[in-house]
């Protein structure tokens, strides 16, 4: 811990700086920023006793006039909310300031989206981050409504203006992101006609997207690749073994981003050699582990993982605030380690399809690469045959006046 003379606390958070200095170095906070967060919240105590306010007054308009006041005083850093996050987030916790408000809906598509929101949670019982992809559909509809109408008049909706708005979102979205747009707008227009913003039920204006199961061809990388990929981290540091444990993980077992950034340390039974996968509709089962996962999470857990707030996750953030990683974060992941390796952009599920390709060229049958992919159904698993090409050669018919 830094050495900082608390007593230059003076005022009304005195009594919150030992516990302040305690939060931020539990949060992995480098000694020189811990220090600027305790300047900073000795110039708010004084400020605060200089108007006999106490630490209840730091609400919206309160933490506006403190930053205005320290610009004027001629301060030079953190002169924002979210330079003021790390103090802020401390007092709220401990219930010294009070939580902000959460703001009334400024436009009627705000309003609109938050009844959609409570739908989506209440009545479709969808999880939070479904929600946040229905919602982005949602709202990219009703602002180019509102763009092409001047206001969003749903009373006046038409199929029409549903097929357009589907077009021109197709013209430039791939197949697989095209269909799932369609079946979030779906959803938005059935909610607009039982809320009775619409008197026509206008899901079915929303046209299919033309695709065929099992057309195309899983997208996997060549062992040369993979080979980049991993060589891409600098395992020195403690962010090269996260990243490199990360990708070893997506590419010996398949885990999707989301099942990586949930992986709890309570998840890995190194007794049995085995790791507990909480994957779509939170089912659990158990894979087992192999020896290069299992040295590559040690690696990260022993010499890399930051010592800080007790976080159950396996992978974690090496910078403050520490906490545990977003599938969105295992996924960018990937897509640094492509940069550095100077292969092409992909996400985490381009390894996901590596893995299954891999088992099935090292011999293993369709069912067991569905078993560790934990596909609920073997069609989901059969798109892997046509990349079987050995199996696939007995299927061959000879070309009719070809050879024999």
């Amino acid at each position: 811990m830094i050495k900082w003379p608390l007593e230059r606390v003076s005022g009304p958070l005195a009594p919150y700086a030992a516990g302040f200095q305690e939060y931020l170095t539990a949060e992995g906070y480098k000694p020189g920023t811990v220090r600027d967060c305790l300047s900073l919240m000795a110039h708010v105590s004084r400020w605060l006793a200089s108007r006999d306010l106490g630490a209840g007054d730091l609400g919206p308009g309160g933490v506006e006039q403190f930053l205005r006041a320290r610009r004027d005083a001629g301060y030079t850093n953190r002169l924002s909310v979210r330079g003021m996050s790390p103090l802020l987030d401390h007092l709220r916790g401990l219930g010294a300031v009070p939580a902000p408000a959460s703001g009334v809906p400024s436009t009627p598509i705000e309003a609109l989206i938050e009844a959609y929101k409570a739908y989506l949670l209440a009545e479709r019982g969808l999880s939070a981050a479904t929600v946040r992809n229905y919602v982005q559909v949602a709202r990219l509809f009703l602002s180019h409504r509102e763009m092409a109408t001047g206001a969003l008049d749903l009373e006046k909706l038409t199929p029409g203006a549903v097929s357009e708005f589907v077009l021109a979102e197709c013209r430039r979205s791939s197949v697989g992101s095209a269909k799932c747009m369609v079946t979030r707008l779906r959803c938005l227009l059935r909610f607009l006609h039982v809320e009775g913003h619409t008197a026509v039920a206008l899901g079915s204006a929303v046209a299919s997207v033309a695709s065929w199961r099992l057309a195309s061809l899983p997208k996997a990388i060549d062992d040369a690749s993979v080979a980049l990929l991993l060589g891409s981290c600098d395992r020195r540091c403690a962010t090269g073994r996260r990243d490199f444990a990360v990708l070893t993980i997506l590419y010996r077992l398949g885990l999707r981003a989301g099942e990586v950034a949930a992986l709890t340390l309570s998840d890995v039974d190194w007794r049995h050699g085995e790791v507990v996968i909480t994957g779509k509709a939170n089912r659990s089962e158990r894979l087992p582990l192999p020896a290069d996962v299992g040295e590559a999470i040690v690696a990260w857990l022993q010499h890399g993982r930051p010592a800080g707030r007790p976080c159950p996750c396996v992978f974690t953030r090496v910078r403050a605030p520490l906490g545990s990683l977003s599938a969105g974060a295992v996924s960018a992941i990937v897509r640094n380690a492509c940069q550095r390796a100077g292969l092409p952009a992909m996400g985490a599920h381009r390894l996901r399809h590596t893995a299954a390709t891999q088992m099935l060229q090292a011999g293993a049958s369709l069912g067991e690469v569905g078993q560790i992919l934990r596909h609920r159904a073997m069609n989901t698993t059969s798109i892997y045959a046509k990349v079987d090409r050995r199996a696939l050669v007995a299927l061959v018919r000879t070309w009719p006046g070809g050879a024999a």
